[in-house]
């Protein structure tokens, strides 16, 4: 990117293969509405209960500014009072900032990263903002053979 001439860079992982354009959009749009974060993504309500537990559902929790606090391989909130709320899952695309991206590669590997395996807890414990972008556009993470042939249908 040290070449692009560009404010705003958009990253779409590979195993996010159904991301909608709107998303992308979408996130684009919120790091231009708030200048205090360095980087976006999006987030959607977890509706199917087993998401909670499925380790390779990444979930995040939030504050009411809608701007990441965690993630986690974990259930997270707690939800110790049996009240159903609302967690969210996290989706697997970014937006940065291109000047904080040339200097995300210079951060130090954290101990959150390591613990959790998830590169944007890095981010967060270098005191960072990630702003987050709630859809109602249901993805499929591909992280496992199921989950392919589940893509693999929908793109049939």
């Amino acid at each position: 990117i040290q070449s692009l001439s560009c404010d705003i860079v958009v990253n779409i992982q590979g195993d996010e293969p159904l991301i909608e354009t709107a998303i992308i959009d979408d996130l684009a749009k919120a790091l231009m509405n708030d200048n205090g974060a360095v980087m976006a993504t999006a987030i959607k309500v977890i509706e199917n209960r087993e998401d909670l537990n499925n380790p390779n559902v990444v979930k995040v929790v939030i504050n009411g500014q809608k701007n990441a606090l965690y993630f986690s391989r974990a259930a997270i909130p707690y939800d110790r009072d049996k009240k159903n709320i609302s967690c969210y899952k996290h989706l697997g695309i970014y937006a940065y900032r291109r000047d904080f991206l040339l200097q995300l590669k210079d951060l130090p590997t954290s101990f959150l990263e390591e613990a959790e395996k998830l590169e944007q807890l890095r981010v967060l414990e270098a005191g960072y903002k990630i702003k987050t972008v709630l859809t109602d556009v249901e993805t499929i993470g591909v992280d496992t053979l199921e989950d392919l042939k589940r893509v693999e249908k929908i793109l049939e």
